[in-house]
């Protein structure tokens, strides 16, 4: 069970929250984690890197020069790997990455990682009717009274994601807008501050309490 303080669009603290998931045991929350983190970058890789072999090099259907008494190195094809702009050996081809983990697991490792960033965790209050209009200084300025330190990366979690939020936080570099029903383990690790709203805290127990 997670206890934490709900501020307001100041920075008071006006209540308590709380967030109860099911994680995983202390001696295999690492492992746990580390799979999920690497299944993550290696799904996200294209995978469309490609070389081209001697067969799709084109040209070097002629043989350059006859086979004995020039002296030189017997050749067959000018577009033999050893030469230039020859094939390439061993060349990457086209392919995908992508690494298999049950559902179980990943739904397991994603609460996990959301328990372990607690002491991380910023709890705020619905704060879309404080923008009516885009103000990115606006939300950077809310951040810092929330308190994130300057160039700390930021995970804002919302429920749905409003459209003057969006546009208020797109200029921010550190700052990464998630949904509550569509977070992954590598964002919520990578961040070094992690800012949910009340509401979207109620809907993760929803969502990923097992």
């Amino acid at each position: 069970m997670v206890d934490c303080n709900v501020k307001n669009w100041q920075g008071e603290e006006v209540g308590q929250a709380t967030l109860e998931l099911k994680v995983a045991k202390d001696e295999t929350a690492s492992h746990l984690l580390h799979r999920a983190v690497v299944r993550h970058l290696a799904n996200a890789r294209q995978g469309t890197a490609s070389s081209k072999t001697r067969a799709e090099v084109r040209g070097g259907g002629r043989k350059p020069w006859r086979q004995k008494g020039t002296g030189r190195a017997r050749a067959g094809s000018i577009r033999s790997p050893l030469w230039r702009g020859g094939g390439v050996i061993f060349g990457p081809k086209p392919r995908d990455f992508g690494l298999k983990m049950n559902r179980k697991e990943r739904r397991l490792a994603l609460r996990t990682a959301i328990g372990s960033r607690a002491e991380d965790m910023i709890v705020v209050e619905n704060f879309a009717e404080q923008l009516p209009q885009p103000k990115t200084k606006e939300l950077a300025s809310a951040l810092g009274r929330w308190g994130v330190e300057p160039n700390q990366k930021v995970a804002l979690v919302l429920v749905e994601t409003d459209e003057n939020i969006y546009l208020s936080a797109r200029n921010i570099c550190y700052l990464k807008i998630m949904r509550a029903d569509s977070l992954n383990v590598y964002d919520l690790l990578d961040a070094d501050k992690i800012v949910i709203t009340s509401e979207a805290l109620t809907k993760i127990q929803e969502v990923y309490n097992d």
